[in-house]
């Protein structure tokens, strides 16, 4: 994937493994809109892998691809058991975190506190090379704490491809463990984007994605002009409509109007499937509630799903209520007012 997009010059759209968030039901629901994006789990812990409910954690619909998972972990041999397991599941590719900055995630000596260990994270790299065939990347920091990332970013990077990572994607902000809550550290640091773009134009023949601040598809495609990959977090899932733009405005898809009722029916008959296996309809709707934004009736939309699908007994009419609360033919009210004008 990574060494196609290199010698082809094709992009990367990505959406952010969001612990909390980006769980199946949310993959699947987001495909509904971008054939393109490339779609990432939540990050797995390597032990909950190779001791826990395999099934529950890494079971996800076909329909997801292409579709990656994020592991956790800084032990080179766990992190190749997990890989193993993982690769049965059938992901397109798996990748290391080497940026959450959660006290937990510390505890563990992984995450955003590999950054200070890059052969550590180079070893684990190798070793989750050599258990799998799909590509191994790393999604990381550009530094942490008081390290400075002209000096360490390099070096953590010529470490981490030399040990075979297909590809790297890259926070344009330092995490602070110590002073900084993980919400604080998605936010406070500054970003530095002309740092990444750098490391990429000093690494040419590197697949390197740039995350951290992007908010739309303009900025996304700017990065794109300069980077590989472009990853987007907070705005694709609390404005999952922009994903409906995506294969048309990043990738040439040919230009049509989202079918907002086939999304509706997809998620209908998916949570049906769900609730028949057990599980609840606001497992999947909780997912569904940033859509519709910009458009008249969003807020009722937003009420509909968060209120009545936690009810006893509530079944998929609650997306069909919802759904009929939006004026969906009038579109976003922005996009109305250019009509009105060109009109």
């Amino acid at each position: 994937m990574y060494a196609d997009a290199l010698k082809n010059g094709r992009k990367i759209f990505a959406v952010a493994p969001m612990i909390d968030w980006t769980d199946r039901h949310c993959r699947y629901f987001h495909r509904q809109m971008s054939g393109h994006a490339l779609l990432y789990t939540e990050m797995v812990v390597a032990d909950a892998i190779i001791h826990g409910p395999r099934d529950r954690l890494l079971s996800f619909s076909p329909a997801e691809h292409p579709v990656a998972l994020q592991v956790g972990g800084s032990d080179p041999a766990k992190l190749a058991e997990a890989v193993r397991i993982a690769s049965d599941y059938g992901y397109d590719e798996i990748n290391l975190n080497v940026g959450c900055p959660s006290d937990r995630v510390q505890s563990g000596t992984f995450g955003a506190c590999l950054m200070r260990t890059p052969e550590l994270v180079a070893d684990c790299v190798a070793a989750m090379k050599a258990a799998t065939s799909v590509p191994v990347t790393v999604k990381c920091r550009i530094g942490v704490d008081d390290q400075e990332p002209e000096a360490v970013l390099p070096d953590f990077l010529a470490r981490v491809v030399g040990a075979g990572a297909d590809a790297i994607w890259i926070h344009a902000r330092k995490a602070w463990l110590q002073g900084l809550s993980p919400k604080e550290n998605r936010d406070i640091p500054p970003l530095d984007y002309a740092l990444v773009h750098r490391m990429k134009q000093e690494n040419a023949d590197v697949f390197l994605g740039i995350n951290g601040g992007i908010t739309d598809l303009e900025q996304a495609a700017e990065h794109l002009a300069r980077m590989d990959g472009v990853m987007v977090g907070r705005a694709a899932y609390q404005n999952a409509g922009l994903l409906a733009e995506v294969d048309q405005r990043l990738f040439g898809a040919p230009h049509r109007e989202t079918d907002w009722l086939a999304v509706r029916d997809a998620m209908k008959s998916y949570a049906e499937s769900v609730m028949a296996s057990g599980g609840r309809l606001n497992h999947i709707t909780r997912h569904m509630v940033g859509l519709f934004q910009g458009f008249a009736g969003a807020r009722r939309y937003r009420q509909i799903l968060s209120t009545e699908s936690t009810k006893p007994g509530a079944g998929v009419e609650v997306i069909d209520a919802a759904f009929a609360a939006v004026d969906i033919a009038a579109g976003p009210k922005h996009q109305a007012a250019e009509q009105r004008q060109a009109g």
